[in-house]
């Protein structure tokens, strides 16, 4: 078995410049620890008889520049992973702030949301003006030889630059966003470009909120985009405004994207209404990934009766295939009602209703109806609760029902793909304050049914846990449980077991912890000849960490600090001793 060897990034990040001259001048600190973990089973083998691990960190401050690194072995790796420097650097001064290394920048949601690798610089006076720019490398090449059997698919090279600029703040604002991102041909092999073409994109966005009266805003966030699919097309011979940024080709695409809400906050009652219109294939190449080719309304409200009782509930419609080119329109739409019911000061119920509803209709195709997709799934959940304190014993009982039902309404649905759950729920909780030790009992039970077939599963937990000592360093906990398991017709399975965790810290640098559990499980249908818990899982750990401190050079206003502090503890100590002896004479 091969041993790997792996360093976490190291990453150089900074503080504000105006701090430096305060900031410590050298500090070096870490841990090292290990982790070893003994696994037995009598059945199938499914993890390593044992494992090892030793692990290291090592955090360089230099004057509020940080520097961490890490080191991780472990002897059931199969894998070797070169060490990579990655550089972030951030420093801030006054209402200024740079952006150097990978580095992310706030903008809007259909703009950008990657990070980046280069330049950046922030200003925001922290009242209302605001203004950032950058530019970087916002996407690696991946690159592999395209004979390879094995390589991974190839990606360009992404380069981009933009800015945003914005105005106001709370309730009333408005910000602009641009971005320009383009592909780098010659970051892969020609073999790869055959078979991929490059891109490029130009994204202009607005974002923004006013709100005329206090009880009423309304917010709009839209972006439009120039999306060239292939880079290397024809160009359009036609003059426009951008032709010193952006070329416009024979595979350019226009698109848009953004939503409105309108929110009402009154004395007991809250609303918001909001829509969403996203083109088919409206690209950003700032972001990961978008849905497009839908559009959506939404609606939602709270509020409160008899100053006690929270009510809320939400709709939301969604439809897509806005062009009609798609073989079907599929239409989705989302409810939910929930309320929480203070029943009494230590009493209460929380009950919910979820619902989705999916629909197919006709796009270039017409649907028939005996395959045409028509579902629901219902969701009702009830949840109540009882707690009871006293000066020796607290008391807390719980109790959770949920039933979910998923349809098939096609009508000429035989129920085969029809499932419905039930799970059930109960717990009780006891903090017996004498002795510092919480006992906690749980049950619960599930069950789904489907076409000709039923799942049920039954677990009953036990756990407790105590911290020991003066200073509470040591903490024991256990916990013992009951699990049945059956498919109908199949199969039955039982399982009992336990474990047991301590952890202990000593002198606040030092802790080791260890843990040990048990299980025996096995089929206990009837019709087997040997209808026994014969298999038996053990596991067994023992950790331990160590942090240290190899050089601590501070600074004078820390060591003032650090002296000031250690003063008033003697000050303190010294009265306490001097309290003490006066009650021992009186």
């Amino acid at each position: 078995m091969l041993s790997a060897v792996w360093m976490a990034p190291c990453v150089l990040r900074a503080q504000n410049i105006s701090q430096i001259a305060e900031s410590d001048p050298l500090i070096i600190s870490g841990a090292v620890g290990t982790q070893n973990t003994f696994h037995y089973t009598s059945g199938t083998d499914y993890a390593s008889p044992l494992s090892n691990t030793i692990y290291a960190n090592l955090n360089i401050s230099v004057y509020g520049f940080t520097m961490p690194f890490s080191l991780y072995y472990a002897n059931n790796n199969t894998d070797f992973n070169y060490p990579h420097l990655s550089f972030n650097l951030n420093p801030s001064y006054k209402q200024w702030t740079g952006h150097f290394g990978e580095s992310n920048m706030a903008f809007s949601n259909y703009v950008m949301n990657m990070s980046f690798n280069g330049a950046g610089l922030e200003y925001n006076d922290g009242k209302r003006w605001r203004a950032s720019a950058f530019y970087g490398r916002i996407r690696k090449a991946v690159n592999d030889d395209p004979t390879d059997p094995l390589a991974r698919s190839p990606q360009y090279k992404r380069m981009g630059w933009g800015f945003k600029a914005g105005y106001g703040s709370g309730r009333n604002y408005v910000d602009i966003y641009f971005l320009r991102a383009y592909d780098c041909l010659n970051s892969i092999n020609d073999e790869w470009r055959d078979k991929l073409k490059a891109q490029e994109n130009m994204v202009v966005g607005v974002k923004g909120c006013i709100s005329p009266l206090k009880w009423l805003s309304l917010t709009a966030n839209a972006a439009g985009s120039i999306f060239n699919t292939d880079a290397t097309a024809e160009k359009v011979d036609v003059r426009n405004d951008f032709d010193k940024i952006f070329d416009i080709r024979y595979s350019t695409l226009a698109r848009f994207a953004g939503d409105m809400n309108v929110n009402l906050s009154l004395r007991n009652f809250n609303t918001s209404l909001s829509y969403r219109f996203i083109q088919p294939d409206y690209t950003s190449l700032g972001l990961y990934s978008i849905n497009n080719n839908y559009h959506s309304l939404g609606i939602s409200a709270s509020t409160t009766l008899f100053r006690k009782i929270a009510l809320s509930g939400t709709f939301n419609g969604q439809e897509d295939n806005l062009t009609n080119k798609q073989l079907y329109t599929t239409k989705g739409y989302i409810y939910a009602v929930n309320t929480s019911v203070p029943l009494a000061s230590n009493m209460g119920v929380t009950i919910g209703y979820n619902g989705y509803t999916q629909d197919q209709g006709d796009g270039t195709a017409i649907v028939t109806d005996s395959s045409r997709i028509h579902r629901q799934m219902n969701s009702f959940s009830i949840s109540p609760y009882y707690s009871l304190d006293g000066n020796t014993l607290g008391h807390t009982f719980g109790v959770s029902g949920n039933y979910v039902e998923n349809k098939d309404l096609n009508k000429y649905a035989d129920g085969k793909s029809d499932v419905s759950t039930l799970a059930l729920g109960a717990s009780y909780n006891m903090d017996v304050k004498p002795w510092e030790v919480n006992l906690n009992l749980s049950y619960s039970h599930q069950q789904s049914d489907g076409y000709n077939t039923r799942y049920s599963s039954d677990v009953l937990t036990f756990t407790t846990g105590r911290s020991f000592l003066e200073d509470k360093n040591l903490n024991i906990s256990a916990s013992v449980n009951l699990a049945y398991n059956e498919v109908k017709r199949q199969s039955k399975n039982l399982s009992i077991g336990g474990s047991v965790s301590a952890g202990y810290t000593l002198g606040k640098v030092h802790q080791f912890s260890a843990a040990a559990s048990f299980n025996k499980y096995g089929d206990v249908n009837m019709t087997k000849k040997r209808s026994s818990l014969d298999v038996t899982d053990i596991s067994c750990s023992l950790n331990y960490t160590y942090t240290f401190s190899i050089v601590a050079i501070k600074s004078r206003k820390h060591r003032m600090e650090e002296k000031s502090k250690s003063e008033e503890l003697m000050r303190q100590e010294a009265m306490e001793t001097l309290h003490d002896n006066v009650d021992t004479r009186l």
